[in-house]
This record gives structure tokens, sequence and C-alpha cells, in this order.
């Protein structure tokens, strides 16, 4: 009996320290390169399953850095950038970063292995299942960090999302706190892609094709 439970006890702390190295494992490679560790957030909403956080790396997926823009040359750039919203990084953690939809559509993968940016169609899936554009938002939205009334919050979906505002084509941020909008992957003609938003005003979650490609947006992430 005293073989057997050692035995046990072995296979247990075995166990622990093998999860230990590999979550430092996966952390020192997050150093090397962007990647979601095995322990990320996700939410299973239906058929879907989705990131918790908005999306935060300044690499693609093979490595190459994106370029961090600042100034007002974003609003003159044809290629993938990104920015912390009014260029300060403590809104990183909070709300992620802002990246053109240039960075979005880049053959070099801008969400991590495993996960893809979610087109319109995959959109349409979760807020049908969550009852329609018109209600969705309140299940989608955090209860805190939006400004009153935040009308219909509930995160009741677990989706947890945060009013990252936006910046816009002349380089000006506005509506942190006020709006949340997610580009998708699907493009909206030449010169402008769809994207999802959400207000403290209301309940919905519409779908938006106003933005041209050099808007800053938040990104949001779907699992394979």
């Amino acid at each position: 009996m005293k073989r057997y439970y050692y035995t046990i006890i072995t296979i247990l702390v075995f166990g622990l320290l093998s999860c230990s190295n590999e979550e430092t494992k996966t952390q020192n490679q997050g150093q090397e390169r962007p990647t979601i560790p095995i322990t990320a957030s996700e939410v299973k909403i239906g058929t879907q399953i989705w990131m918790t956080k908005n999306l935060n790396v300044s690499r693609y997926r093979n490595g190459d850095l994106i370029p961090q823009v600042t100034t007002q040359e974003w609003a003159n750039l044809s290629s993938g950038a990104w920015c912390y919203y009014y260029n300060d990084a403590a809104n990183g953690p909070i709300y992620g970063k802002l990246y053109n939809w240039y960075a979005v559509n880049d053959p070099r993968g801008l969400a991590p292995t495993g996960y893809h940016i979610p087109s319109e169609a995959e959109w349409i899936t979760l807020t049908t299942f969550l009852g329609g554009d018109n209600v969705a938002g309140g299940k989608l939205k955090a209860t805190i960090l939006w400004s009153a009334p935040n009308t219909a919050a509930t995160n009741s979906s677990g989706f947890t999302g945060f009013p990252g505002g936006r910046r816009d084509g002349n380089g000006i941020f506005s509506f942190n706190s006020y709006i949340g909008n997610w580009w998708t992957s699907s493009e909206s003609g030449l010169s402008k892609a769809l994207s999802r938003g959400m207000s403290y005003s209301h309940g919905a979650a519409g779908s938006s094709d106003f933005a041209t490609k050099d808007y800053g947006y938040s990104v949001r992430c779907i699992k394979d």
C-alpha cells in the first residue's frame, strides 16, 4: 500500500514539474516571436472559440517586425502598422494594439499560430448565435471601462469586449471608452474593409464599411 501511494505522489509531482517547464518554455519562446501561450484566455461561443483579449503583438507570424507608427506618417501608409491608443504603452495590456487593415491582410500573418482574423461571415455566425446584431453587443461588451450608460452590457458571452477607440486615416485618436471597433478580414472595395463596432450607448454589434484601410482598429482572433 505504501508503494502504491509513493507511486501516485511521484506521478503527481512529475506532472506538476512538467507543466511548469512547459509554461517556462512557452514564455521563453514568446520573447523570440509573437505567440499566444497555451494558457491564453479563450471562450467558446456557440461552435466558435474566440480570444477574450484584443491582439497585442508587434511581429507577424513569421517573426518580421510590424512597424510602430506614432507620428502623422500614419496618414500616408499603405502597409501594415500598429500603435497604442494615444501612443501610450499603458493602454496595451488593457486594450491591445490598434492595427491598420494592411497589417490584418499581410500574407506574413497577423494572427498567432492556431488562430486567424475572423471574416465578416464568422462575425455573423457569432452575432446570430447571440440573438442577432441588434442585441449581440450587450452580450459581448465588458461591464467595466465603458462610459456610462454602457447600455445593455452583460458580457454574458464571456467575449469581454473593451472600448479601445480608434485612430482614423488622418492619424487622429478618438472615442476610447465610448466605442470598440474590430477589423474583419473581409474587404469592401479597393479602399475599405468591413469591421464590427460596439458603443457605450446601445447594445448592438453592427457591421460597417465606414472605415478606410488606413484606420487603426482593434483585432480579436478566432481559433482555426
